[in-house]
């Protein structure tokens, strides 16, 4: 089991941004392998990966908010490793890009792009993410779907496979860095790399530009995918598609889907439960009776008690959403029982209704008026 991330820095969870920063950099200096030698480097290693992991988290406002709230498990589900560290300011630690990126690729077996806080080449940069809304009914959100979405992204252009130059003799090695993309240099047990200035960190150097692309190696492209939406989904829902996003070198970047579901006009929604209005003759609701009612599941039959009121709720048990996380759950439906009161009356209705308010001690409403007036001065 994962230790608390506070307790890795040695800081209390009200600590500010200021001081969790300070706590691992005086924790970085300590346990950073090119530091430490002998037995205890493989101990270092796994320290300085303890600790980059948790000043990763815990210096970025969301990711902290997640993990303040759902712990490991909020960060597990919604990062990978190297989603940790992208946006954690490394270089404030350190005073400018360091070779830390490389340190944890090591460690995590993967490319890290820290953007301007790491060490990572920019010419292994990852594509940017992608944010797209689906649109969905309730009943498409009741039982899931398969649902084929159109959306632009930044591709490589295939005219040059994503080089920007117009043919392979139009492609020279940058002679400032000699193709690494960095300028290297040696600072103490640090090794500070900065960006090739002369290729912008590609290593190459582009003598005549691609007619295609225009030399930037990409062009906007529509893609096509088919996704699968799960059973039970509302609108704040947020689904997942790795390698979706933008091209990059250092790999896709994601394409996230923020899911709404449209307003019904029959059922409300409130989590995995559904209200309903079930309009119900004043006949039916006085003597009793049973009313069809077509749910998102089925079509079931509710038995309406003799003398029910106008606004008694109902509970229908398993009527409702199903559990996005699959837990073979289902809300339930609540309908409300709303007695219509019939009008433009004929006469002979109006003529039984007055019959029925006489064997039940009513009146009209004008002469209950001249009863309660009598009353009043007596």
């Amino acid at each position: 089991m994962k230790k608390d991330y506070y307790e890795i820095l040695g800081v209390p969870k009200t600590s500010t941004i200021p001081e969790i920063k300070k706590a691992y950099r005086s924790l970085a200096l300590k346990y950073h392998p090119d530091r430490v030698e002998g037995p205890q480097k493989k101990e270092a290693e796994e320290k300085f990966k303890e600790i980059s992991e948790a000043y990763g988290v815990l210096s970025d406002p969301q990711k902290k908010q997640t993990y303040d709230q759902f712990g490991h498990q909020g960060i597990d589900q919604n990062y990978t490793a190297e989603d940790i560290f992208r946006g954690a300011d490394f270089s404030s630690i350190f005073g400018g890009d360091s070779d830390l990126g490389d340190i944890l690729g090591r460690m995590f077996g993967s490319q890290f792009d820290f953007g301007g806080g790491g060490g990572a080449r920019s010419q292994r940069r990852r594509g940017h993410d992608i944010q797209y809304e689906v649109e969905l009914t309730l009943e498409e959100a009741y039982s899931g779907l398969k649902k084929e979405i159109k959306f632009p992204r930044h591709d490589f252009c295939k005219k040059c496979d994503g080089s920007g130059a117009k043919s392979a003799s139009s492609l020279k090695t940058c002679s400032s860095c000699g193709g690494q993309g960095q300028v290297v240099m040696a600072n103490g047990f640090f090794r500070m790399a900065q960006t090739c200035p002369k290729c912008q960190g590609s290593g190459k150097i582009i003598t005549e530009h691609c007619p295609e692309c225009s030399g930037r190696g990409m062009v906007r492209v529509t893609r096509t995918v088919e996704i699968k939406i799960p059973p039970g989904v509302d609108n704040d829902s947020q689904l997942r598609v790795r390698g979706e996003g933008e091209a990059g070198s250092g790999g896709n970047g994601d394409l996230f889907l923020f899911i709404r579901v449209k307003d019904h006009p029959v059922f409300e929604r409130g989590g995995l439960d559904l209200r309903m209005d079930l309009p119900v003759s004043f006949v039916k609701a006085a003597l009793g009776g049973e009313e069809k009612i077509k749910t998102l599941k089925e079509e079931v039959i509710m038995k309406i008690p003799e003398g029910t009121q106008s606004g008694k709720v109902f509970r229908m048990r398993g009527q409702g959403m199903p559990d996005v996380h699959g837990h073979n759950e289902c809300g339930d439906l609540y309908v409300r029982v709303m007695v219509a009161v019939p009008n433009n009356l004929s006469s002979r209705q109006r003529e039984l209704l007055e019959e029925l308010g006489r064997e039940l001690g009513e009146t009209n409403g004008k002469a209950s008026f001249k009863e309660k007036l009598k009353k009043a001065f007596k």
